[in-house]
């Protein structure tokens, strides 16, 4: 990796083996964008646009003879000044004018990397990156805008993220800070993003780019399970395993915004931050403040690439120390066994039951601390009920660890019932807004992150639990979106703030969790994966993909997921069937292999399982805890495949690869097909475990398994190849 600038400071261009991002000062003023691609060792101005006079547009004085500035490839870009596409910054100031013009000021390369305080962001030591750090301003209305550029290693991406103080003498009002904006060449694009609802999320959308503004986001106060904060633009001929791919990911929990615009001439800009629609943030002299980082992501080699790239930064750079490049306990999930009707006896039963199936962590979803059995009450009061549990949960603690079993414990600290003791002392404490009806979901609202007496509350809750050490591992949950977004502590001009400040009060909650008790495993929920994404991976060492445990959607789910996320951070459970959410009866084994390469997790009644079934799961977690070892840290794959009745995931290390295929359907049309392996050592040799062949990895790339035709529905095929010596 380096950062060098040269040509008398006009150029910056940060590098390393995979990638070269290029910026050029114009005429000592304008910062601009000339590349982001593949590595080139040295850049000597080709790509530069060769403007003409054009009609209907704009002047300006710059060394570039007839240069248009709704053509210029700025770095940061305003509106005002003859750009009028997507602006990345706004500022009001106190005469109501939304104007600003950040002039380049200076530039340095400094070894390491930033962190933003309050926020989450990547980690990287002196020796493992290299920042350059770009001042631009306006010193009219006396505004700094700091830009920060970071390359970690050899991996293929850029991280970026602003800081904007006020340095004069009246009040700003920061209207949009993107965290990024970027240019990228007149060509064809497809625009790829995760879309989604509850029970279904994940789904990818491709389409051509067009010309106009093609954007998705969240307003839900979450990143929400119907957006990602993640788009792409690739090569039309992009697959799993070819073509260029620029993929773009935030690094926050909260609202957002990701668009791309191709503009009149065929040019894309990419932006992604902060959802302006629900953001003001007052800039008093003297304050700061921080955009969330983005990570810009380039791959020569498909989604595949795209993927590794995101897998190995934050497998190294982001995941909490403790678990990163650690097995998963595997765990029971006590939801679909009791729901809210919890007991001492079903604990104990299914407890053991766990224990003799080769489970090693027991957890007790909701229903625990509820006066009935439904969710109705006592959110915020965080009292068990002793008459489902007498003895609390220090007993049913006792008794999941008597048998052997880590013991595991269900929360949803955000929410509030309105029945409930807390309310009732504290209506305040919701996020409401005075003289209006409030907005229930799931028959909660939500307290306000944003207050200092809410996060020690909420703090001294966890504590009282967790101090006694009974406690192995946490499910943080959230079940509903912020709406009747204010909170009265806010003063008048400081309103368009709360939505960021909710965020910015979770991360403090999350983050002393993490500094207190850091052997504790925290898993993040919300509804399945509506805060799926890598501010929340900050501070917990999974996410639960989905509440949808059919297997036959998860095939869709964790693919989509898996674009962003090693699979050890993906939570996928094997449950009952017919499935709870869809009705769809699957095989056992299909349930099992849609579940064994991700953070495997069992969420069914084991009393109704017959004593078949019971043999058959603890055969898989025997298995799959002999496979973990060999295949944490190993390279996911997902596979072209024949047709679209197939899907096929691999993990690749240097000594094993597992492989399943999925047939979807019966169907004789689609009898016939080759699935190749990747990532294999084509001179090696593999021997297939279960039935002693020998393949070579050439063979097996080049040429591919072939699997028969099964005459059922939902059929799974699982090869575990390992590399002769």
């Amino acid at each position: 990796m380096d950062i060098t600038i040269h040509q008398n400071g006009q150029i910056i261009h940060i590098r390393n083996s995979q990638i070269s991002y290029v910026m050029e000062v114009v005429d000592g003023r304008y910062l601009v964008h000339r590349y982001f691609g593949k590595s080139i060792r040295r850049y000597r101005g080709m790509g530069v646009p060769r403007y003409f006079k054009r009609g209907y547009s704009t002047e300006h004085e710059c060394g570039q003879e007839y240069v248009s500035f709704d053509d210029f490839p700025f770095e940061y870009p305003l509106r005002g000044h003859g750009d009028f596409r997507m602006p990345a910054f706004a500022v009001t100031q106190e005469n109501g004018l939304t104007y600003s013009d950040l002039i380049f000021q200076s530039v340095k390369v400094w070894d390491g990397k930033p962190q933003i305080e309050g926020l989450p962001s990547l980690n990287a030591g002196s020796r493992e990156a290299k920042t350059v750090e770009i001042i631009c301003a306006d010193p009219k209305i006396g505004l700094k805008v700091t830009l920060y550029y970071t390359v970690i290693g050899e991996i293929g991406a850029v991280i970026r993220h602003q800081k904007i103080e006020n340095t004069g003498d009246q009040v700003l009002y920061l209207q949009n800070a993107q965290s990024f904006s970027m240019e990228l060449p007149a060509r064809e694009y497809d625009f790829l993003s995760l879309y989604g609802t509850h029970a279904k999320e994940g789904n990818r959308d491709r389409f051509r780019l067009h010309h106009g503004v093609q954007r998705i986001g969240s307003v839900r106060g979450s990143s929400s399970s119907q957006h990602q904060p993640f788009f792409a633009l690739m090569s039309p001929d992009a697959s799993e395993e070819k073509g260029e791919v620029y993929g773009f990911h935030l690094i926050y929990s909260g609202n957002f915004l990701a668009q791309a615009e191709r503009d009149q001439f065929g040019n894309v800009r990419a932006q992604m931050g902060i959802h302006p629609d629900t953001f003001c943030w007052k800039l008093a002299p003297g304050e700061a403040f921080e955009t969330p980082e983005a990570v810009l992501n380039y791959s020569g080699g498909g989604l595949n690439q795209m993927s590794h790239n995101f897998h190995r930064l934050y497998r190294e750079h982001l995941f909490p120390g403790n678990f990163a490049g650690k097995t998963r306990p595997i765990l029971l999930n006590s939801w679909e066994a009791m729901y809210y009707d919890v007991s001492l006896e079903k604990i104990e039963i299914q407890a053991d039951l766990a224990k003799k199936l080769g489970m090693e962590l027991f957890v007790l979803d909701d229903g625990w601390f509820r006066a009935g059995n439904d969710s109705r009450s006592s959110m915020g009061d965080w009292i068990c009920n002793e008459k489902k549990l007498p003895g609390g949960i220090a007993k049913a603690a006792e008794i999941v660890h008597g048998k052997g079993l880590k013991f595991g414990l269900w929360f949803e600290p955000e929410a509030v019932s309105r029945k409930s003791r807390l309310y009732e002392i504290h209506p305040d404490w919701a996020l409401n807004v005075p003289g209006y009806h409030m907005t229930e979901g799931r028959h909660e609202y939500l307290l306000d992150l944003s207050r200092e007496d809410v996060r020690d509350y909420l703090k001294g809750m966890l504590d009282s639990y967790l101090k006694s050490g009974d406690i192995d591992y946490i499910k943080w949950d959230m079940n509903r979106p912020l709406t009747d977004v204010n909170s009265v502590l806010l003063s008048a001009d400081r309103k368009g703030e709360a939505s960021h400040r909710y965020i910015l009060g979770l991360y403090d909650i999350l983050g002393w969790l993490k500094e207190t008790y850091p052997s504790v495993l925290v898993e993040g929920c919300s509804s399945g994966g509506a805060r799926f994404d890598p501010g929340m991976l900050y501070y917990v060492s999974q996410n639960w993909a989905s509440d949808n445990t059919d297997a036959f959607d998860r095939l869709t789910i964790q693919s989509g997921f898996s674009l962003l996320y090693p699979p050890e951070v993906i939570g996928a459970h094997v449950s009952i069937t017919p499935n709870h959410q869809t009705g769809r009866v699957t095989p056992l084994d299909t349930r099992y292999q849609a579940a064994r390469l991700f953070n495997l997790g069992y969420e069914l009644d084991l009393t109704k399982c017959s004593e078949e079934e019971k043999e058959k799961i603890r055969h898989q977690t025997e298995e799959h805890r002999k496979e973990q070892e060999q295949l944490m840290g190993g390279t996911f794959y997902r596979h072209d495949v024949p047709n679209d009745n197939y899907v096929m995931w691999s993990v690749v290390t240097e000594k094993v690869c597992a492989a399943v295929i999925f047939q979807k359907f019966f169907d004789p049309l689609c009898s016939h097909g080759q699935f190749r392996l990747l990532g294999l050592d084509p001179e090696a040799d593999y021997e297939d475990a279960e039935s002693g062949k020998i393949w070579g990895g050439d063979e097996l790339m080049q040429i591919g398994l072939t699997v028969p035709l099964v005459k059922e529905d939902f059929h799974a095929f699982a090869v575990i190849l390992r590399r002769k010596v």
